[in-house]
This record gives structure tokens, sequence and C-alpha cells, in this order.
């Protein structure tokens, strides 16, 4: 009677040949992804080198190594500053309220575009949406800017309207500087923050919608019951990675729209920061404030992260 046979397992030298053969077949793949790591590494591990300037007193004159180390003297700075209640008031502020409308509106948008059945009607509505994503802050600045004025066309739609009575130098108001700046951001990254929810809801099964209309489900129905539960991972993923960079204000948008009259309420924790760096020249004291702002968002990334675990079984890691 001749024995059964056995499954074959493999030994650390197969291992290794069978890896090398995967390896040498997705050749083209593997140069790809090694300059992206490649590029990694250059400019975003290299540089963290630099973050030890944070303890140090750093002065240009003289290299990283030459400066005296001072300890936690520009942290302590940080939290004694009689501008940091301002700051992060505006940082939060401004992130939370763009986190609590700007994150559900793509997927509201994503899933009424998808409901569109004529592809030229459809077409239409992607590229007007899309359109803003492509150009810079500068020129939508220069653009909200003149809307903005005094003699720009939103005073002028109002004033004949009869709902304000005198003209309005938005971005001089403090007070509207949070409003133009969530809405603007939403105008700008709606259309473009719609595509990988899209592609998601491309992935889901025709099967599954031909099943809730059997069940006599209605169009907003499959909307609920099947495109939004089978996007969830998808949604969580996204939503970790905003609560994770939830002290990220766009610096570019907030630098293109302040000024003197609006400081109240534009001194956000990205715009401190390179203010009291570039400006005041005080690297070692930035570089602290940055090293603090990173720190929070990693805890923010775990935290977000163990409770998407927890709730919905997806995570990044």
């Amino acid at each position: 009677m001749q024995p059964l046979l056995s499954p074959k397992i493999e030994t650390g030298s197969g291992r290794k040949s069978s890896l090398w053969r995967r390896l040498l077949a997705q050749r083209h793949l593997q140069t790809m992804a090694l300059l992206g790591v490649v590029w990694m590494i250059i400019f975003n591990y290299i540089p963290m080198y630099g973050l030890i300037i944070s303890f140090k007193d750093y002065n240009i004159v003289k290299s990283i190594a030459e400066a005296p180390w001072v300890g936690l003297t520009h942290f302590r700075e940080f939290m004694d500053d009689e501008d940091l209640v301002n700051v992060i008031k505006n940082t939060l502020g401004i992130s939370l309220i763009k986190l609590l409308i700007g994150f559900p509106l793509p997927i509201i948008f994503a899933l009424f575009l998808n409901e569109v059945r004529s592809l030229r009607y459809k077409k239409t509505i992607q590229t007007i949406s899309y359109l803003p994503h492509f150009l810079s802050w500068v020129v939508l600045g220069g653009i909200l800017a003149t809307w903005l004025a005094d003699v720009g066309i939103v005073n002028n739609i109002l004033l004949s309207l009869h709902l304000i009575d005198q003209p309005i130098t938005y971005l001089a108001e403090p007070s509207y500087f949070w409003t133009i700046i969530i809405s603007s951001d939403i105008w700008k990254e709606l259309g473009w923050s719609a595509i990988i929810y899209l592609a998601a809801i491309s992935g889901v099964s025709p099967e599954m919608y031909e099943a809730a209309t059997i069940d006599g489900a209605g169009r907003f129905q499959k909307m609920w019951f099947v495109t939004l539960p089978a996007i969830k991972s998808t949604i969580s993923i996204l939503f970790i990675l905003a609560v994770s960079g939830v002290l990220n204000s766009n610096f570019d948008q907030i630098l293109v729209l302040r000024n003197s009259l609006n400081d109240s309420a534009s001194n956000v924790i990205d715009y401190y920061i390179y203010y009291t760096g570039i400006v005041s020249n005080r690297f070692s004291y930035s570089a602290a404030v940055t090293l603090i702002k990173a720190v929070i968002a990693l805890i923010l990334l775990l935290i977000a992260n163990q409770v998407s675990k927890k709730i919905n079984d997806t995570s990044l890691f």
C-alpha cells in the first residue's frame, strides 16, 4: 500500500527562491514602488533629523550639531504664549466645522451623482464640480477677494435684493472669516473628494440593487440600505485620516485670504508656525510647535483607528 501524498513544505531556501521569482516577475511594478519609497525616505524621513532643533537654540549661523541644548524650553514658551488660546480656538473651530460639514457632503454628492441616469448630464456635473480643484488657492483667493470686495458681485447682489443697507468688506471682518474659509474649501474640493466614493460605489454588485428592487425598495432606500453599507469601509478609512488631520487648516488657503484686519479669526497653528519660524526667524521654537502638532495628530490617528476598529471592524492597521 503506497503512503498518502503529504503536502509540499517549502524550506527556507525554497521560500527565498519563490520570493525572488515573484519579484523578478513584478520587476516593473517593484521599480515604480521603489521610486516612491526612495522619494519618501529623502523627503519625509531624512528631514526628521532636523526635529532635534526643537530641543536646541538653533541659529542659522551655526550647524545643528553646534547649537546648544535647551531641553524643553521652547515647549514651555509655547504653553505660556498669550496667543495659544486664540490659535487653538481658530484651528479647532475651522477644522471641526470642516469635518462636520465638509466630510459628509462629498458622500452625499457621490450618492446623488450615482443616481443620475443621463451619462452626458452626469459628465457635465462632474466636470463642473472637479474644475475648482485644479485651480490654486492663489487664483481662487484673487477671485474670492474680488467677489467679496465692497464693490464686488456679492455686495451688488445683496444690495439689489435689499438684504443689506451698505456694502460689507467681508475679508476685513473677522466674524465672516470662518464662513468664507469653510464654504470656499467645500466649493473647491467637493467634486474631487467625491471621486473615491464614486469609485467605491462602482464596485457595488448590480445584483444587490436588483434584489432591493425586487423587494420594493425605492432609490433612497437603495442608497441607504445598499450603497452606504457597501462603501462603509471606504468612509471609515477616510474619516480616520480626516480626524488625524484635524489640526491642519489648509495653510495655502489661510495665507491667501488672511490679513491684519481678520487676524483674530485667521491665526491658526499652521500660520503661527510659519510666522514664528520664517518671519520671526525662531526656527527652534517653530520646530517645537510643529513637533507638538505632529504628536497630537499621531494620537488622534491611533484613537480614531481604534474606535473605527471596534465599531465597524475597519481600520488602517
